[in-house]
């Protein structure tokens, strides 16, 4: 029914796209302005709505950069109820800045995290207390021009037609790849074959000739409450899982790998858990039998609940973090080190 609905507003789709490829063109031939700084900028983002992978890589760059410079991550921070610039804080709330930026911030309290949904404003706010700048998610904002840019394609994405919303789900026209300085296929299978790269780089080098990478989605250990490594091992358990992300099918899948029979709740991305939601959550848990049971959600999720509703319970949730492929990891660290370098190198 939903897929019925898609292709009856496939005009939609159509005047959409010329929308936005007039919208860009006209940033591209310079009638609308676009901002440029003196500072280094990175811009993390993809053509698609849902999960590419957008935080993991931004996390991945966060351990790359923040050894070596003062480095700040300004988001939008979707799903907040405010508007404006905040500086996340580790005892902020998601309604307040968002799930992803409070998941960068308590997971590096080090560093400075922002939100703002007006990047050049946010960028003007912290620019000078800082050597660099991360900009997730923020691709389709032209009016900053960033210094670097790393466009993020999901695997699954490319093999099937390039549709517009609301009938597909990319929210840029593909011929965008262009402004990209290095293209990342995220989500990637274990085992992905020479076919399917040449496949993909066919696609995409009719537009950019920039640096195809490829990498994959790895889980890591799962925490506790607190944070802590859950010590007992989780292969073989009765799992309940919920979630509000873009696409589960991936954790679910990796789960059920580990001979995990997984019970799903799932929520659209992003939901804001209610008292019901939370009811609902433990009575199923109660409800399983099995002694041999876990309670488990995701990092991202983990930032929108209140913990303490479950403190009789033991919740965990899983972290997750991008690998690259081969020596691939190579290419891109050293293209991005390259990128900031070479602004300090010049700066007068």
């Amino acid at each position: 029914m939903i897929t019925l609905i898609r292709w009856i507003l496939w005009p939609v789709s159509l005047i959409y796209q010329c929308i936005v490829w007039i919208r860009n063109l006209c940033y591209d031939r310079g009638i609308f302005k676009s901002t440029t700084f003196d500072i280094p900028t990175i811009v993390i983002g993809n053509l698609a709505v849902g999960g590419t992978g957008k935080s993991p890589m931004t996390e991945y760059l966060i351990n790359l950069l923040s050894p070596h410079y003062r480095l700040a991550t300004l988001s939008r921070g979707y799903g907040r109820k405010t508007k404006g610039f905040y500086y996340v804080q580790t005892d902020s709330e998601a309604l307040q800045v968002g799930d992803e930026p409070l998941q960068f911030k308590r997971k590096f309290p080090h560093i400075t995290v922002a939100v703002s949904e007006d990047r050049c404003a946010g960028v003007r706010q912290i620019m000078d207390s800082h050597d660099l700048i991360l900009l997730d998610d923020a691709y389709q904002h032209r009016k900053l021009k960033p210094g670097f840019s790393i466009l993020l394609l999901e695997y699954r994405s490319l093999h099937r037609p390039v549709l517009m919303l609301p009938t597909g789900d990319f929210r840029d026209n593909f011929s965008a790849i262009r402004r990209a300085d290095l293209i990342v296929i995220t989500k990637c299978p274990d085992h992905i074959t020479t076919e399917h790269k040449r496949h993909i780089e066919q696609k995409i080098k009719k537009y950019s000739a920039a640096p195809i990478l490829y990498t994959r989605i790895a889980y890591d250990t799962p925490l506790d409450k607190i944070g802590k490594a859950i010590q007992s091992d989780i292969v073989g358990m009765d799992t309940l899982l919920f979630c509000g992300i873009a696409n589960p099918k991936p954790l679910i899948a990796y789960l059920e790998s580990k001979g995990n029979k997984v019970h799903p709740i799932l929520y659209r991305d992003h939901h804001n858990f209610t008292e019901k939601d939370y009811s609902h959550i433990k009575q199923a848990y109660e409800r399983m039998s099995s002694s041999n049971k876990l309670l488990l959600t995701t990092e991202k999720d983990f930032q929108r609940l209140d913990i303490m509703v479950f403190e009789n319970y033991p919740l965990g949730y899983i972290p997750i973090k991008t690998t690259f492929f081969d020596e691939d990891d190579k290419i891109f660290d050293n293209a991005v080190q390259n990128y900031v370098q070479q602004h300090f190198v010049n700066k007068p």
